[in-house]
């Protein structure tokens, strides 16, 4: 699908590491490997930063937690989104995380193939057609031959 101009200005990151520099400056690092120095003491890891690209400094950011938006980036359900129903921890192993889309739809993923991009069902980028529903099989083929 096109983006539009507004939306050609930011990117949304996902924050990998949160740490402290030297002389106590913090700083963290997304995943796209961009550091941000000095960004706003409530961003933790996996939270998505809205980044503006002419600058590079952080405008917004979106908190990972239960009832955000979300966008699967890998796995088998990679493109597939919906709402943060639940996180799993699992010790020693890797956690995993509950997703509704709109259709009702329940599936589960690991916590690193989660991407959060909005928040009360509302997206801080256009969707692409579809709006990420994962159809069947059959209801493909239905929906490319045009018939029920």
């Amino acid at each position: 699908h096109r983006i539009d101009t507004a939306e050609t200005a930011f990117k949304l990151c996902r924050v990998n590491k949160l740490q402290l520099a030297k002389n106590a400056i913090p700083f963290l690092v997304t995943h796209d490997g961009r550091t941000i120095r000095y960004p706003d003491p409530s961003v933790k890891v996996n939270d998505t930063v809205k980044v503006e690209l002419a600058t590079g400094k952080m405008v917004d950011f979106v908190k990972f937690e239960i009832g955000n938006l979300v966008m699967i980036t890998g796995g088998r359900n990679a493109g597939r989104v919906g709402t943060m129903q639940a996180v799993e921890r699992h010790p020693g192993s890797f956690d995993i995380v509950r997703v509704k889309d709109s259709a009702g739809n329940v599936f589960a993923t690991r916590l690193s193939n989660v991407f959060v991009v909005g928040s009360n069902g509302r997206s801080l980028v256009s969707l692409p057609r579809g709006k990420g529903i994962k159809l069947s099989i059959l209801e493909e083929r239905a929906k490319r031959t045009g018939s029920n």
